[in-house]
């Protein structure tokens, strides 16, 4: 074997075996339910029925969504938003924030509807906050003024760390609410980093110079 020919065979190797582990995680944002909804599979939903709106409720605290669990905590403990009959979680003070995190059944997304409300727990048009974190450390923050139908999902190529949902300006009596949060099963894809294209396109070029060669030869 031509010698030139066995270092581009290496070198080709090299560039495809380093790219191909360098796919990283991406968490995808929908703002739209059906969007969201296309995307995963056996998406089960928490209503909060029957969640306390009269008394406070301790923190943390775990729920279920079909076959999906998660925990939730906030610094002062929990009331329920809205009414009796269709309540949201939120929280006993407008500076804490609300975290989900211990997702469990295979749950790699997660959504909802997210809006502030007042001390009564009527809605109040108000821009929040959400950050979704991923277990391999991928970051999504994403800001918005929210109605009570304000959906918005993540979802990962991995499994969901948290999700810490807040208002944009704690401490101006306006609570972070949420409804009929959604767990489910995503069916995203891993994105290649822009060095991995560069690695993979490098090493498809060394393979066709290679080929070349050996066909001049």
């Amino acid at each position: 074997m031509d010698s030139r020919t066995s270092l581009c065979g290496r070198l080709a190797f090299a560039c495809l075996v380093i790219a191909w582990p360098a796919a990283h995680a991406e968490i995808s944002v929908f703002t739209s339910q059906a969007s969201f909804l296309a995307t995963v599979s056996a998406p089960a939903v928490d209503t909060f029925t029957g969640f306390s709106t009269t008394t406070v409720t301790s923190s943390p605290i775990t729920r279920a969504a079909g076959p999906y669990g998660y925990s939730a905590t906030s610094a002062t403990g929990f009331f329920g938003a809205g009414t009796a009959a269709n309540p949201a979680l939120s929280t006993q003070s407008d500076l804490d924030a609300i975290t989900f995190f211990n997702l469990t059944g295979g749950a790699n997304a997660i959504g909802g509807m997210f809006f502030g409300s007042d001390q009564q727990g009527n809605f109040v048009a108000s821009a929040v906050v959400l950050t979704a974190t991923d277990t391999l450390g991928a970051i999504s923050m994403q800001t918005f003024v929210a109605t009570p139908t304000s959906f918005i999902g993540f979802v990962s190529t991995q499994a969901i760390a948290m999700l810490v949902f807040s208002t944009s300006m704690p401490g101006n009596f306006v609570f972070p609410a949420v409804d009929n949060l959604m767990l489910a099963t995503g069916q995203v894809t891993a994105v290649p980093e822009p060095h991995t294209w560069t690695l993979l396109l490098a090493g498809l070029a060394v393979m066709g110079f290679c080929a070349r060669r050996s066909r001049s030869t």
